[in-house]
C-alpha cells in the first residue's frame, strides 16, 4: 500500500466533525485511532476539528477536561459538555447525554425506515442506547453548524462504526451540504462470524451478509452499518482485509482504504525511553515477586513478553498464545541455560489464576491498565516499553494496533497474515515470516493450521531467546525503524483523500 503523493488538487474540509463511541471513553484500538489521529488533525485543521462522544461523567472526565469558555453562545444540546480531550493536541471534544430521547425512539426509528431503510425491529442489547447516541450527536452538529454559520464553509463530518450510523443520517437529510464520511473499523457480521467459531475464510465468498445477520441474530446491527455503508458520500475501512470483507458482506466496495497509524508523541526519546524502559522492567519483575515467584534463575533477567487487547479468546488469539506457552516451557524448561520467561496477558476482565509451566509463568492482568487501575498504577504504554517482545497471533484483526503501538514502543512483535498490520508489514518488510530479526515475525494463519501457528509462535520465540544481545538489539532498531513508516504524518495522507471524494460527492449533487 502506498501513500498517496499528489495532494495538491484535493478539496479539503474547513471544519471537521467526527464521532465514536470511544472518543474520550477507552474502550478498544477505535480509541487509538482517534486519539493518535488528533494531534495531526488539530495541526491541519487547528480547533476547527469537533470530537463527539458520549458523556460517562466520572469515567469520561479521566480524558476529558471541561472548558466551558469555548464555543460562548452554543445551546447545550443533550446536556452537552465541551471540553478538551487530555491528548497530545488536545482537540476540542463535546461529550452527550441521549436519555432524553426515549421516548422518541420509535419514532426515530421509523424515521430511520423511511429515510435509510434501517431495519431497527429487531434490536436488543446496545442497539438502542448507541443509535440514540448517533441520532444525538447529529442533532449536536447540526446545531453546531448553524451556531458557527457554517453554511458557506466545506463542512465534513465523520461517523465511527455502526454505533454512531445515525448521526450521519441525521445530516444526511438535515445538513445536505455536509460531505459525510463513514468508517467501518470490522464489519458486524466478519467479527460475529469468527467469534462464533464459523470457518470466516475458507467459505468466505459464499457468505451472504444479510443471510448471517439472520442467523446470528445481528439483523439491526448489521442494517444500520450496510446503510451507513451506502449512504455515505465516502465508504472507508482500515485494511485490505476488511475492505474485501465489507464488499462480500456488506455488498459495498469501499471508496478508499484508511490504515490506523500512530502518533509518535506517545512514545519517550533518550534517557527517558531508557528510564521507563527500566522502570517498566522493575514493575513487571515485581509483580510476579509479589505473587511469589522468582523473577530470575541463576541472576539471568528474565525474558518479559505480553499478549494485549480486548476479551475475544479466538478473535484475538488469547488461545494460541497461551497454548504456544505450553509449547515454549517444554523446551525452556529442557534448557538448563535459559532464562525464566514472564508472559503477560493484558486483557480485561479476563481473570485466571497465573500458570506455571516451570520456568514460564503466564501472568493474567484484567485491567485496562489506563492508570487508574487497583493493581497497577501504570498505564499500558507505561509497561509496554518494558517488554523484550510482544504476541498477537490474532484471527480476527482488521488492522491491529497492538502490534502497531509495539513497534512504536521500539518492542519486536508477532503477529499474523490475518491482521491488516501483519498484511501491511509483509509488504514493506520481505522475508518477515521466518524470525524477529526484522523488528517483526508474520506468521501466515488459515482457518485449518492452528496447530502450526501454535508451534511457530514458541520456535520465533525460543530464536529470539537464543540470539546475542547486539543481535536482539537490532531487533529492537528493526521494529522502531518500521514504526516510523505508519505515523500519522505518513498515513494522514488517505484521510485527505477521503476528505476529497466526499466534499466532491457533495459538490456535484448541489450542482
Amino acid at each position: 500500500m502506498k501513500t498517496p503523493t499528489n495532494q495538491t488538487d484535493l478539496l479539503q474540509p474547513d471544519y471537521i466533525f467526527e464521532t465514536s463511541w470511544e472518543v474520550c471513553n477507552h474502550v478498544g484500538g477505535i480509541y487509538t485511532v482517534l486519539s493518535t489521529r488528533a494531534a495531526t488533525m488539530q495541526k491541519e485543521h487547528p480547533d476547527k476539528v469537533f470530537f463527539f462522544g458520549p458523556d460517562w461523567h466520572e469515567h469520561s472526565d479521566i480524558y476529558f477536561e471541561q472548558d466551558e469558555s469555548l464555543l460562548p453562545g452554543w445551546p447545550r444540546l443533550h446536556n452537552a459538555r465541551v471540553g478538551r480531550w487530555r491528548i497530545p493536541g488536545s482537540p476540542i471534544a463535546i461529550l452527550l447525554r441521549w436519555e432524553n430521547l426515549w421516548q422518541q425512539k420509535d419514532a426515530i426509528y421509523g424515521w430511520a425506515w423511511e429515510h435509510f431503510g434501517v431495519m431497527s425491529h429487531a434490536a436488543y442489547g446496545d442497539y438502542d442506547e448507541s443509535c440514540l447516541f448517533g441520532y444525538a450527536a447529529g442533532e449536536a452538529m447540526e446545531s453546531l453548524y448553524r451556531h458557527l454559520h457554517m453554511e458557506n464553509s466545506r463542512v465534513v463530518m465523520h461517523a465511527n462504526e455502526w454505533q454512531t450510523a445515525f448521526s450521519l443520517f441525521y445530516m444526511k437529510v438535515h445538513c445536505p451540504a455536509v460531505g459525510t464520511l463513514f468508517t467501518t473499523h470490522a464489519t458486524s457480521i466478519g467479527r460475529s462470524i469468527a467469534g462464533n467459531g464459523k470457518p470466516l475464510y475458507d467459505q468466505f465468498e459464499h457468505y451472504n451478509g444479510d443471510q448471517m445477520a439472520g442467523e446470528l441474530n445481528m439483523v439491526s446491527k448489521h442494517s444500520v452499518e450496510k446503510q451507513a455503508a451506502h449512504h455515505a458520500d465516502c465508504f472507508t475501512t482500515v485494511s485490505e482485509l476488511t475492505a474485501r470483507e465489507c464488499e462480500q458482506l456488506l455488498d459495498k466496495p469501499v471508496d478508499i482504504v484508511t490504515p490506523n497509524g500512530f502518533e509518535p508523541d506517545f512514545v519517550p526519546t533518550g534517557a527517558n525511553f531508557t528510564h521507563q524502559r527500566k522502570l517498566a522492567q522493575d514493575t513487571l519483575r515485581h509483580s510476579v515477586r509479589a505473587n511469589g515467584k522468582d523473577a530470575e534463575v541463576a541472576g539471568q533477567k528474565p525474558l518479559l513478553l505480553c499478549i494485549a487487547g480486548r476479551h475475544e479468546w479466538k478473535n484475538k488469539g488469547i488461545d494460541v498464545f497461551v497454548d504456544s506457552m505450553r509449547v515454549l516451557s517444554d523446551r525452556v524448561n529442557a534448557d538448563e541455560f535459559a532464562p525464566r520467561v514472564i508472559a503477560f496477558v493484558m486483557v480485561p476482565y479476563l481473570e485466571r489464576p497465573m500458570i506455571n509451566m516451570g520456568k514460564v509463568q503466564v501472568v493474567f492482568v484484567p485491567y485496562y491498565l489506563n492508570g487508574h487501575d487497583p493493581a497497577y498504577a501504570s498505564t499500558y504504554y507505561d509497561l509496554l516499553c518494558g517488554m523484550d517482545l510482544t504476541v498477537f497471533p490474532s484471527y480476527y484483526e482488521p488492522w491491529g494496533y497492538t502490534p502497531l503501538e509495539s513497534i512504536a514502543f521500539h518492542v519486536p512483535t508477532i503477529t499474523t497474515s490475518l491482521s491488516g498490520f501483519g498484511v501491511w508489514a509483509s509488504g514493506e518488510v520481505k522475508g518477515c515470516d521466518k524470525d524477529l530479526s526484522k523488528g517483526v515475525c508474520v506468521i501466515h494463519r488459515t482457518d485449518a493450521n492452528y496447530a502450526a501457528v501454535v508451534h511457530k509462535v514458541a520456535e520465533v520465540v525460543y530464536h529470539y531467546m537464543q540470539m546475542t544481545g547486539k543481535e536482539q538489539t537490532a531487533a529492537h532498531k528493526a521494529a522502531e525503524k518500521l514504526a516510523k513508516k505508519a505515523e500519522w504524518k505518513e498515513f494522514f495522507a488517505y484521510y485527505r483523500q477521503a476528505y476529497n471524494i466526499a466534499l466532491r460527492k457533495v459538490a456535484a449533487k448541489l450542482g
